[in-house]
């Protein structure tokens, strides 16, 4: 009979349930939102079945393999679609295309409707966008080792992916292998609370008034090094927070607070290996393949067993890859060999709270724990950084030139500056701002940057007129050649970064008479124009407005050359081609290109 003694000695892997021939096991949850098995001792007949199975007291005997040591690559899937819907390389997609294509079963992790994870299998490739990708909190398996064993007794070829800890669990349950089976784990750096998960999600809906429908880690639409995740709101909208401002993964990479007590020794990092395949992300890539280098994920594959090596042979047809020496894989995965760390805070006051508070002020308590002297030093120049660099800022951008020093201080306060919220101008400026304007800043404006010709003399203006509001609300930077022009009563906002390096290249142009409001981290390339009016020019034609506001949404690229006219709407993510004319409204996602700009593709993701 298992007896849980000490939390950190069960994993959650569930196999102990689908092993009990009375159903004597369930799986109740504790305060922090993690089961546990229960014995049901009225049914149980003390067979030993579950101590047998249980992978923390059988490590010894599941660690081996026989490969004496993994044969590693980094690799991505040729498919660049499949790249950017997947949470490194997409090497599991890669895997499951072969197994499906011999009408084999593919099993791992998927979310349910209400975003909490199980372990799920089928034979239809369909089912593959559900089981592709990294969920980052602990997937409930009951029922799963039964349905596999099922298969692979009817003699169906079996591929699963899951935790080490679950696939170890799976050799045990199987009690033998079966050349039917192809056992793919990760590198795991520990199992979040579904609890925390949950609470994280519902968040969301507090701050927007709108329920989660979806959720993808490490979304590549801002780069894969950010850590992204993505979610829709049941009305719509796409949100999405970097690593800097998740407050989940500050929690999970932070602190280690909510991840499962049994991570915080886990028995099954290190070698041999017990999959036939470990997935990972290759972090240091760009030391050793400037082609795999395009921060879009990059896969760190190991062959762990013969039989894992003849069914990667099949896969790499599927494939870009590169052969790594086993050294080179350490570095960049210190997950591979050591268990997380529990940093030390009180964990039974954060899940208390964690009931009590919002998520994101639980989060921000228990991330400032008590320090040792060389840990609060630290944490002093820390916080300093961020004034030093703004002065390495101002020194460089302006040059210290004295008009752009004038200009600079004559609209900004110092405090504000320092504090990263004001428009720094750089020499070449031309600047006039109304004493009846309004000026809004929130983040840190470079106007006329040069930092590729730093001794170009080419014009950067900005006119803010009587009446009339510039709101820059997030960090932007608007390089040299400009003209921004807010006329008497208009009202133009940009919104600028957010999760992306906002920004607007050589040459913008735009002109305000009504609103024109840019979203967050948009990109513009090269003489963009956006203008919501027709310079007070007038037609005989029924309806004709000078001026209609322009709307251009989060993350848009404006590609060179381009033109938005008056009354525009551009949805999130869409893309106006070089040189194209945008005359009405383009979707989210949506491609547009020619004069006027038409839909060309829909669905489009893209990554700067």
């Amino acid at each position: 009979m298992v007896e849980i003694k000490d939390k950190i000695q069960c994993c959650g892997c569930n196999a102990c349930g689908d092993i009990c021939p009375k159903g004597a096991i369930s799986f109740p949850v504790d305060n922090e939102g993690i089961w546990y098995p229960r014995i049901d001792k009225d049914l149980c007949v003390d067979c030993g079945l579950c101590n047998k199975t249980c992978p923390v007291e059988n490590i010894s005997d599941l660690k081996k393999n026989d490969l004496q040591q993994a044969v590693c690559y980094a690799a991505e899937h040729k498919n660049l679609e499949v790249v950017f819907d997947s949470t490194s390389g997409g090497l599991f997609s890669a895997l499951a295309d072969i197994m499906y294509a011999k009408g084999g079963y593919v099993g791992g992790a998927v979310f349910n409707d209400d975003l909490s994870v199980s372990q799920f299998i089928s034979n239809d490739k369909h089912d593959l966008p559900r089981l592709r990708s990294s969920k980052y909190l602990q997937s409930n398996a009951e029922g799963f080792y039964k349905k596999v064993k099922a298969l692979l007794v009817k003699g169906e070829q079996v591929l699963v992916c899951g935790t080490p800890c679950q696939m170890a669990a799976m050799r045990a349950y199987l009690g033998r292998d079966y050349p039917n089976l192809i056992i793919a784990d990760f590198v795991c750096l520990g199992i979040n609370s579904p609890k925390v998960w949950r609470k994280y999600l519902d968040s969301y809906e507090a701050r927007y008034g709108s329920p989660v429908v979806y959720a993808k880690a490490k979304s590549k639409e801002y780069g894969w090094r950010n850590l992204t995740q993505k979610v829709v709101l049941a009305d719509g909208r796409e949100l999405f927070e970097t690593k800097d401002t998740s407050k989940f993964t500050q929690g999970y990479i932070g602190t280690h607070m909510y991840t499962r007590p049994s991570c915080y020794a886990c028995q099954f990092k290190g070698f041999p290996r017990i999959s036939d395949i470990t997935l990972a992300d290759f972090w240091g890539i760009e030391n050793y393949s400037s082609e795999l280098e395009k921060n879009l994920g990059t896969s760190l594959v190991m062959v762990n067993s013969q039989k894992g090596m003849a069914y990667f042979e099949e896969v790499k047809k599927k494939l870009h890859f590169i052969e790594m020496p086993f050294e080179s894989i350490l570095k960049g995965n210190p997950a591979l060999t050591t268990p997380l760390k529990f940093y030390g805070g009180d964990r039974e006051a954060f899940f208390r709270d964690l009931d009590l508070l919002p998520f994101g002020e639980v989060i921000d308590k228990y991330s400032n724990y008590p320090t040792g002297r060389t840990q609060q030093i630290k944490k002093f120049v820390k916080n300093c950084l961020p004034a030093l660099r703004f002065l390495k800022t101002f020194i460089v951008k302006t040059r210290c030139s004295p008009k752009a020093v004038y200009q600079t201080l004559k609209y900004n306060s110092w405090s504000h500056l320092l504090h990263k919220k004001g428009i720094i101008f750089t020499p070449n400026c031309v600047v006039n701002i109304d004493s009846g304007a309004r000026l809004e800043v929130d983040g840190l404006v470079v106007f006329g940057d040069k930092s590729h010709f730093p001794g170009s003399s080419l014009e950067s203006r900005l006119y803010v007129g009587k009446n009339s509001t510039f709101s820059m609300l997030g960090d932007l930077i608007v390089m040299y050649g400009a003209d921004i022009e807010v006329l008497p009563g208009g009202h133009l906002i940009f919104r600028g970064k957010k999760n992306l390096g906002s920004g607007a290249n050589i040459g913008l142009t735009v002109i305000c008479g009504d609103k024109i409001d840019i979203g967050h981290d948009v990109m513009m390339g090269r003489h963009v124009l956006i203008r919501d009016n027709n310079g007070g020019h007038y037609l005989n034609r029924r309806g004709y407005k000078n001026t209609r506001p322009v709307i251009i949404g989060t993350k848009v690229w404006l590609c060179e050359s381009c033109t938005v006219m008056p009354g525009v709407k551009m949805g999130d993510g869409a893309i106006l081609g070089a040189k194209s004319v945008a005359m009405k409204n383009i979707p989210a996602h949506a491609m547009a290109y020619g004069m006027p700009a038409e839909v060309v593709d829909t669905d489009v993701l893209w990554k700067y």
